[in-house]
């Protein structure tokens, strides 16, 4: 444990500062296209034209974030089913997936409190909620569907994009478009999230509305809107359609057998670096070196000893 935490805490870090600027985003943007004294809400009088602005705003930003510079160290997950999904193939290790998860709810939460410090009251308008994910229209059993669905659609995706040589570098593209695409499509049916950390932070802000937590306290004189909708009951639902989604979505048997036989040469061991798992740019430049050369390179440039056994270096 205090080794990955001495190694990796960089990493940790990246994933809760990606996520809270994801969830910063979320909170802006619906605030500005849902609250009804926005001039672009009352621009846009149809909720389908509304959503799908939502989902291209969200979808861009989950695109700058996972091709960031530290999107691109710390694998840009951002979601607790992404890392479980990861660390049941043995992408990432035991610790590493521990910190990962832990970072991500931090991060959430951390996103949540600056957006209600920026945002005050308008985010606590009832036609905002916080950006709350929460059943829709065909209630708790048809979120419980939609979750699901999306879950495995989006895991899906990840795993066999991300082993397709030719297609790995579009894997960011093609989650930023299901975002959008759900956000527009799916959204009426449980707000979206396939996040718990999202789904946690933003139930966790609509219910404890102006007690304390860094929540401004202007907030106090806000009736909040979800209180009778216990928004914590459906962070419980969601939670274990989006890692049952994502683990499902791993396992069909044409993706057990690219990340077998990825594990049996040695790749993307231990913590995933790189684009939603793939291995870093500059990581695998240095095993190719090694295995011409027969030296290990040090990240900053030594050379640290011999290549014990070339086979599976890259």
């Amino acid at each position: 444990m205090v080794s990955a935490l001495r190694r990796h805490w960089p990493e940790y870090l990246m994933e809760a500062a990606g996520l809270g600027l994801f969830m910063v985003s979320a909170c802006v943007v619906t605030v500005l296209l849902e609250h009804p004294a926005s001039a672009a809400h009352t621009a846009l009088p149809d909720p389908l034209a509304r959503r799908g602005l939502i989902g291209l705003a969200m979808g861009l930003t989950a695109i700058a974030l996972i091709y960031s510079p530290w999107g691109q160290r710390s694998g840009a997950h951002f979601n607790p089913s992404v890392t479980l999904t990861f660390f049941r193939l043995g992408k990432v290790a035991g610790w590493d997936a521990v910190f990962y998860v832990l970072a991500q709810f931090a991060g959430g939460l951390a996103g949540i409190i600056v957006a209600a410090a920026i945002l005050g009251a308008r985010l606590a308008h009832p036609s905002v909620k916080y950006a709350a994910t929460l059943p829709g229209a065909l209630g708790a059993a048809g979120a419980f569907i939609a979750e699901f669905v999306i879950s495995l659609g989006l895991m899906t995706m990840v795993l066999v994009v991300s082993n397709v040589a030719g297609w790995a570098r579009f894997t960011g593209l093609g989650a930023g478009a299901l975002v959008a695409a759900y956000i527009a499509v799916e959204a009426p049916l449980s707000g979206m999230s396939m996040d718990p950390a999202r789904t946690l932070a933003h139930g966790a802000a609509a219910r404890h509305a102006g007690g304390g937590g860094g929540l401004p306290a202007a907030r106090r004189r806000v009736e909040d809107p979800l209180r009778e909708a216990a928004p914590h009951r459906s962070g419980a639902l969601h939670f274990p359609l989006r890692v049952q989604g994502g683990l499902r979505g791993h396992g069909q048997r044409a993706l057990r057998r690219h990340h077998h036989r990825d594990r049996g040469r040695g790749r993307d061991a231990g913590l995933a670096p790189g684009l939603l798992g793939q291995a870093h740019p500059a990581a695998r430049a240095r095993r190719l070196r090694a295995a011409r050369t027969g030296q290990l390179e040090h990240p900053r440039g030594e050379r640290r000893g011999q290549v014990p056994d070339q086979r599976g270096v890259a």
